[in-house]
């Protein structure tokens, strides 16, 4: 018998009867719960415990002592002295017509074999049904990633509880009546029609194969099962790999703790790229002669033409050799290194113990610098540290939500549904952002500001928490340093003035600061709509003042959340892999610091912080940066101007890649070095949560690819550095003991619990899902005040360049499209590159949806398709930034943000006209395997 979970705090333990035998429950604990605690299967169809019970099935009935009828065990809670049987003749009886009504209408089809109605009907002897059945909609295979084989729908209704209260996104229906009710998709569209959004919940709730994965590949027999992480989002959702053959041929969510069970369309469908025909396989050399400008491109398919393939050993040889040359002919700080925030922790770590020790110099950095740089400049200034204070799901402790500056459905799903979750609950949401996003649906209220107005709205709330007197002054007086300087400063921000600035009316800026003040806890999560900024540490600055100013910070439910973008953004960051900080954020300037990992690594390091990645980008072009390590980073495609970015990497005198594919930077490449994806290797990564978690290899890389880890210590030993890690774990260990953080977590507990938390400084500690519950990490034990005022963007629209742009990411696709545009189902989804307008907008312009327009600012101009979003506030355009044959980033504007040293991608001045040329789609291919039947 399984032990007996705690019962909620309204709880309590109770005792009772079943099958004759006493057994003990909790009063909050569904009957059908307790009888699998002590080894008694009930038939079920509707129930699953991810799911609020239903009990429309009755396969699960029970009979109850003193009840006239038969009771659904997913519904009923035990009592003291409450007799249950659960296979009485009466409820056998009852239990075993349900299954036959079911077998009868369900089709005898290959996607209906073994399903969960038979499962039961074997359990309980139910033979071939004695009714006739009733006649069954076609499938419907419109969809590229789900069949829909309404033939053995039972309408147990899993798939609309999945939809509409887990994901909630109120997609699928229950419809019709009598013999005609059905499940439905929006107002019964074919489900590739439909407004789903592919996150498959239902797929993974279905119990008969009425929803299931497209061509029928969860009917094949599998080998293996591996429990890992996903690749994208910073959220760290954990997932179960099906594999065959060394192929992944479908993914299941696994109950951990940032997703239980949930995944979205990516994690659930974008793992095929780890097959794509474009996978790196044998280092390559560029030929002699084989020119290098901005402009070159490589055909994934014709790569012959530029590169030669090569041993491992002359590879290195030359990756090495060229890096090593520079280094002694130019100096040690000729060279720079480009970390990865899609790889491990220990991938992390290595690589810049490699630039520190083995260039000499701390120029390394990685995408950090692109998302939440000024975030955490911010956060570091003012509570001296840079992670979250409170994890995802503590929105479902607050009683207020302000998201501003993100598209968590977008960007973070699995981030977004439990939001969902919480305002469904009756938690108030704010929702500020420029764009109307789809969290606005469930928000109290939205605050569609003015872009580039982030300041004025945040510190006219400031304005109204002082004015008011909602300063929490307690909390003020003990814990926080600077509040007279923020009081002065917000004095100029009354909501009145501020109103006409960001475009939202002073009574809501009022009425918005009273509730966010003055609830039991409030929490503040934000994005790169305010990070992406040259005033992005100011947006920052007025976020942590408000929580600082309101004692909302270092409680559940209340606190700080950046989302993090990438999957390893976080951990890749703590591992050092920015240019002013060692591990665990230790500046290199700081003596201390210095001499502990001059200790450790056994060798001086440079005092000096390196440079970032676009003053590393700036450094080529003027040639003072000669060389480049970039290990899974894409440049080319992610830096703001990258025309300019693509003349720097053009002109090194060296450059080595390692990555799974020919990327745009690899393009440039002297040497590229085949890596290994993240399903081909065991490692660890922190999330968005401070949650340190394991990855499992599942597959076996292709051809002669190697593991990043491996690739790095090749180079570091021709660099003379003696390294001999040979697993993760062993360098898992040194960071131990330089990370006080993770000080606490082994390898053996994560291979265990599959995630930590961290801080986590000893090996009992259970880590800190809620920090800075007494003090802060300051010298003084105190979060600080720092005022801020309006700085406008660098580059404002006029007569020439009227409109806005604004970058981001779409659902389908991540970040610079290298993996997700090789990913069948994704690249089906989206395939083309889109801007999206007001509906306004679009018509002035004299342009319809579908048709191309060309958006220029003063660095570059594109080609795209144009798309109508109400959410798109006039005046603005909205391009992804994963499109190659149309990248955003041609655009945007490398101005920096002073402290955070982060580009602007959010704001710059373009002009759009109608017409252009077609945009030449990029031979990935990956939709092309995967037609969908009309």
């Amino acid at each position: 018998m399984a032990a007996i979970p705690k019962p909620s705090v309204d709880a309590a333990f109770v005792q009772f009867t079943l099958n004759g035998k006493a057994v003990t429950g909790r009063s909050d604990e569904l009957l059908i719960e307790v009888a699998r605690r002590h080894g008694v299967g009930i038939p079920h169809l509707c129930y699953s415990p991810s799911l609020r019970p239903d009990g429309n099935c009755r396969a699960c009935v029970v009979e109850i002592k003193g009840e006239r009828v038969l009771a659904p065990s997913c519904c009923r809670y035990p009592k003291d002295g409450m007799e249950v049987v659960t296979d009485s003749e009466r409820a056998l009886t009852s239990q075993k017509m349900v299954i036959e009504l079911l077998l009868a209408d369900m089709a005898q089809a290959r996607h209906t074999l073994d399903n969960q109605v038979d499962t039961w009907a074997r359990r309980l002897n139910v033979g071939k049904p004695r009714f006739a059945p009733r006649a069954q909609p076609r499938a419907d295979l419109s969809h590229a990633a789900i069949a829909v084989n309404l033939d053995a729908c039972i309408q147990c209704t899993r798939c609309v509880r999945a939809c509409r209260e887990v994901q909630v996104n109120d997609v699928i229906g229950y419809a019709h009546r009598a013999d005609r009710a059905k499940i439905v998709f929006d107002l019964d569209d074919p489900m590739g029609e439909s407004t789903c959004v592919g996150c498959g919940e239902c797929v993974q709730a279905c119990p008969t194969g009425a929803l299931m994965p497209a061509r029928d590949v969860a009917l094949q027999a599998i080998d293996k099962k591996v429990e890992s992480v996903c690749p994208y989002c910073g959220v760290g959702c954990q997932l179960t790999y099906h594999v065959k053959d060394n192929r992944i041929l479908y993914v299941q969510g696994k109950d951990g703790p940032a997703n239980h069970q949930r995944l979205c369309v990516k994690g659930r469908y974008g793992f095929d790229y780890v097959h794509h025909r474009h996978r790196l396989t044998k280092p390559l050399i560029r030929k002699p002669g084989v020119p290098k400008h901005k402009d070159f491109v490589v055909d994934p398919e014709n790569w012959a033409e530029v590169f030669r393939e090569a041993s491992w050993d002359e590879a290195l040889d030359l990756a090495a050799g060229g890096l090593r040359a520079l280094r002694d002919r130019n100096g040690k700080k000729a060279l720079a290194g480009f970390g990865s925030a899609k790889g491990t922790n220990e991938e992390a770590y290595l690589f810049q113990k490699l630039v520190r020790t083995g260039f000499g110099s701390n120029n390394v950095d990685h995408c950090t610098r692109l998302c939440h740089a000024s975030s955490v400049a911010a956060l570091m200034e003012g509570l001296n540290s840079g992670a979250v204070s409170n994890q995802v799901s503590d929105v479902m402790k607050a009683e207020v939500v302000l998201v501003i500056g993100a598209n968590p459905t977008v960007n973070h799903p699995v981030a977004a549904t439990w939001i969902k979750n919480a305002a469904k609950r009756g938690v108030k949401l704010i929702v500020a952002d420029p764009r109307r996003t789809e969290l606005a649906r469930y928000a109290t209220y939205t605050l569609q500001f003015k872009p580039d107005t982030d300041v004025a709205l945040l510190n006219a709330m400031l304005y109204t928490i002082v004015e008011e007197g909602l300063v929490d002054e307690s909390f003020v007086r003990d814990r926080t340093a600077g509040f007279e300087a923020l009081r002065d400063n917000v004095k100029k921000y009354a909501p009145e003035a501020m109103a006409p600035v960001c475009s939202i009316d002073a009574d809501t800026i009022r009425a918005v600061a009273r509730l966010y003040a003055t609830s039991k806890g409030s929490m503040i999560l934000w994005g790169m709509g305010i990070s992406q900024h040259v005033h992005g540490t100011d947006n920052a600055r007025c976020l942590i003042a408000l929580a600082l100013a309101t004692g909302q910070i270092g409680r559940p439910g209340s606190g700080l959340h950046p989302l993090r973008g990438q999957n390893n953004v976080q951990g890749a960051s703590d591992s050092g892999l920015i240019p002013m900080v060692y591990p665990d954020y230790q500046r290199v300037d700081n003596p201390q610091a210095k001499a502990r990992f001059e200790k450790l690594w056994g060798m001086e390091l440079d005092p000096a912080p390196g440079l970032t990645v676009v003053e590393i980008m700036h450094a080529a072009k003027r040639g003072d940066i000669r060389g480049m390590y970039i290990m899974g980073e894409n440049p080319a495609m992610s830096d703001p101007d990258v025309e300019h970015a693509r003349e720097a990497l053009a002109s090194l005198e060296h450059l080595a890649v390692q990555d799974i594919f020919l990327t745009e930077t690899a393009y440039l490449a002297d040497v590229v070095l085949p890596a290994t994806a993240w399903p081909e290797k065991n490692g660890t990564v922190t999330n968005t949560d401070r949650m340190v978690q394991l990855g499992r290899k599942a597959i076996e890389p292709p051809g002669e690819a190697k593991e990043d880890l491996w690739i790095i210590q090749e180079i570091a030993r021709r660099l003379g550095l003696p390294w001999r890690y040979r697993h993760p774990r062993d360098v898992f260990a040194e960071m131990r003991a330089c990370m006080d953080s993770i000080a606490g977590i082994t390898w053996e507990r994560l291979e265990r619990e599959s995630a930590v938390t961290y801080p986590c400084t000893r090996e009992d500690d259970p880590g800190e899902p809620v920090i800075f519950t007494a003090t802060f990490p300051t010298a003084s034990g105190r979060g600080k005040f720092v005022p801020a005022d309006i700085i406008p963007a660098a580059e404002q629209p006029d007569a020439n360049y009227p409109m806005v742009l604004i970058t981001g990411r779409q659902l389908e696709h991540w970040h610079t499209g290298a993996m997700t545009r090789r990913a069948g189902v994704l690249d089906y989804i989206e395939p083309e590159p889109v801007a999206s307008f007001h509906p306004l907008d679009l018509e002035a312009l004299g342009a319809k949806p579908g048709e191309i327009v060309t958006v220029a600012s003063r660095r570059g101009a594109i080609s795209l398709y144009a798309r109508v979003d109400d959410g798109t506030p006039r005046g603005a355009v909205f391009i992804p930034f994963c499109f190659y044959e149309a990248a955003a980033n041609l655009l945007t504007n490398p101005a920096l943000d002073p402290f955070g040293k982060i580009p602007e991608f959010k704001y710059c001045a373009v002009r759009v006209s109608t017409g252009g040329s077609r945009p030449k789609r990029a031979s990935f291919g990956g939709g092309q395997a995967f037609p969908v039947s009309p």
